[in-house]
């Protein structure tokens, strides 16, 4: 039962981090049209700044994941406005902005993998929450905690934003159609450049946190949230925050389980199977909305 509770745990966290990386993956492709496949590289590095700010400045972690998700922020509007605000003025489509994250994507990582000298590193175990947490039956790594938490009040945040707010309210028309919402008297520039930033920060937020509990801080760390965090996206649906959430969690359950009761060689296949599963049974999602997939 000890057992049993402690993989849960770990799969609830797991999949807390793949769906804060989903996330902001979804949300710019709900809102902005693009399948940012560079989203991966906004983890990568708001974890190295992280790190730069611990080990070279002695800044509290506090402080250290705030350089990052700022970091990853930025980082994601420099590369919406270098690389595919141009495009939008030409209407190359998903295609076109498809092969400009790709090409991003190359020149991010090779960035990051000068700027680590292609090594893994950790933040030094004094300078985050690295103790346990009693919960009856198990004892539990604060950083998991912290990463459940975050996970549970941004989803909770951004999806009030997006549903609550005049903000909200335009980024969905500029989702929808940006002519039409800047006639309305929408600033489709302004809600751009600040549905990037939410989607680098929260990408970035995920980055920081995953490389302090898993004490592994590389060029490479984005690419193995990438693809779950896109395949919590494919299930919760593009459209539905809540639904992201709920799916990376339950993807993340699941893949503990899988490698503690059948095998790790299955880990990672199940992802594959539950993805295109979903992209040809209910490409919408679980809780995605048809009229998002007709636009």
């Amino acid at each position: 039962m000890t057992l049993f509770l402690e993989q849960l745990v770990n799969g609830v966290s797991l999949g807390s981090l793949y769906a804060l990386f989903g996330i902001g993956f979804g949300l710019v492709f709900a809102t902005l049209g693009v399948l940012n496949v560079a989203h991966g590289a906004y983890a990568s590095w708001a974890a190295i700044l992280g790190y730069f700010s611990v080990e070279y400045f002695g800044v509290p972690f506090p402080v250290a994941v705030a350089v990052g998700v700022l970091g990853g922020g930025l980082i994601a509007i420099a590369v919406d406005q270098i690389g595919f605000q141009p495009l939008r003025g030409r209407k190359t489509g998903m295609l076109g902005a498809l092969i400009t994250s790709i090409a991003f994507l190359i020149i991010l990582d090779s960035l990051a993998g000068m700027a680590t000298n292609h090594q893994s590193w950790a933040f030094p175990s004094s300078s985050f929450p690295s103790g346990m947490v009693d919960l009856g039956l198990i004892r539990v790594p604060q950083m998991q905690i912290i990463i459940i938490v975050s996970t549970l009040v941004c989803g909770a945040g951004i999806y009030a934003l997006i549903q609550k707010t005049r903000i909200g309210a335009a980024m969905r028309a500029v989702g929808w159609n940006d002519e039409a919402a800047a006639l309305s008297g929408v600033n489709p520039r302004m809600v751009i450049l600040l549905t990037a930033f939410l989607a680098g920060a929260t990408s970035g937020l995920a980055g920081v946190l995953g490389g302090a509990a898993t004490s592994n801080i590389s060029y490479m760390l984005g690419e193995g949230l990438l693809l779950k965090g896109f395949a919590a996206v494919v299930v919760g649906g593009f459209d539905d925050v809540r639904g992201t959430v709920i799916a990376g969690i339950i993807l993340g359950i699941c893949e503990v389980f899988v490698a503690q009761y059948l095998s790790t060689t299955y880990r990672d296949g199940f992802t594959y199977v539950l993805l295109l599963t979903f992209l040809v049974a209910r490409p919408r999602g679980l809780f995605g909305s048809r009229d998002f997939m007709r636009a």
